[in-house]
């Protein structure tokens, strides 16, 4: 039976945004690096050859978890060091959100932003419109923050710490030694699907005639992903899905998937790495390569904020082509933002 009341939850369903953008990594204008860069928080990845057998090379080695402790958000400010820290199992909606870029952002609740004490900013989409943003030390209001952090609200929690082992300019904080950590390392995960309906893509065509269209291109990665059957078959359920045309029947494809807390400059080797994919002589004509955000991270691009409501949805998808073209799709949920 359908009622008003139907139409009327569905009418409820929150809006979300969707950027794409089509360019070459040859192209010296190409904003890859720099959308790649400031998306700072990820938990998940995953690449996905097609057509062909055989692992993703170097999808295994991209990152990990890093370390976990329970510290204070003074001990990651003071603490010579240069690394991502993010307050772990906080919910940015409803309790205080702590994270070190190092530059350190603060998302708090109305009780803990009056018991600091703090000048903040009015934010556009958390529940409680609160945030603060510090710089280095020398400056009148870091140490007016380090003062709050240490007599006002002493902010505690289990923290994920990563850093940059490529340079010798990230290091993790002295800290450390005085709190229980324990360090952490990344999930990997490798299926192989075959007879896999598969949609027909051209890199110089995103949004023309005959392209997928891109929502439809992602709902099918998510179907990929969950191992969800694209047959659509007759059934009684109340729904079905199918693959979206063009498409093509594959032998089979190769999904690889790493979570942890992925720093940008893991995402910067395996891109690079899965671009050098192509050299081979059997390669397939395209892959793609897909990169979620933390729920609960205070921000999604750059210092944008980021919210939750109801997915906490932050993410970018890649779609690498044999001649260098690539597809980006960056998306986030009802509470943001438009990408940069």
């Amino acid at each position: 039976i359908q009622t008003s009341a139907m139409f009327s939850e569905l009418q409820k369903c929150p809006r979300n945004v969707l950027v794409c953008e089509r360019s070459s990594f040859m192209n010296e204008k190409s904003r890859h690096d720099k959308h790649v860069s400031q998306h700072y928080f990820n938990y998940k990845v995953s690449a996905r050859r097609y057509g062909c057998d055989g692992g993703v090379s170097g999808v295994e080695e991209t990152g990990g978890w890093g370390w976990m402790g329970a510290l204070t958000a003074l001990c990651v400010l003071c603490d010579p060091g240069r690394f991502y820290a993010l307050s772990y199992k906080t919910r940015i909606d409803q309790d205080d959100v702590v994270a070190l870029l190092p530059l350190l952002i603060l998302s708090v609740v109305k009780d803990t932003y009056e018991q600091l004490g703090l000048e903040g900013r009015p934010s556009q989409y958390y529940r409680v419109p609160l945030g603060l943003q510090v710089h280095g030390p020398g400056s009148k209001r870091y140490d007016r923050v380090l003062w709050a952090l240490r007599e006002k609200v002493p902010l505690k929690t289990d923290f994920l710490m990563a850093c940059h082992m490529g340079t010798e300019a990230w290091s993790l904080p002295p800290c450390l030694s005085r709190y229980p950590w324990k360090e952490l390392q990344a999930s990997v995960d490798t299926q192989t699907l075959r007879d896999l309906p598969c949609p027909v893509l051209h890199g110089d065509d995103l949004r023309g005639e005959t392209a997928c269209e891109p929502h439809a291109f992602l709902e099918w990665l998510g179907a990929v992903a969950f191992v969800i059957c694209s047959e659509n078959e007759a059934t009684s359920f109340l729904s079905t899905y199918e693959c979206p045309e063009p498409r093509t029947l594959v032998d089979q494809a190769v999904l690889c998937t790493v979570t942890g807390l992925l720093l940008p400059e893991d995402i910067h080797s395996l891109l690079e790495e899965l671009r050098r994919y192509f050299d081979q002589p059997k390669s397939s004509s395209w892959l793609s390569l897909v990169v979620h955000g933390f729920a609960d991270s205070p921000i999604s691009w750059g210092m944008a904020e980021h919210g939750f409501h109801k997915g906490g949805e932050n993410f970018y998808s890649f779609v690498l082509f044999k001649n260098q073209d690539y597809w980006l799709h960056m998306g986030t949920g009802a509470n943001d933002g438009c990408p940069p």
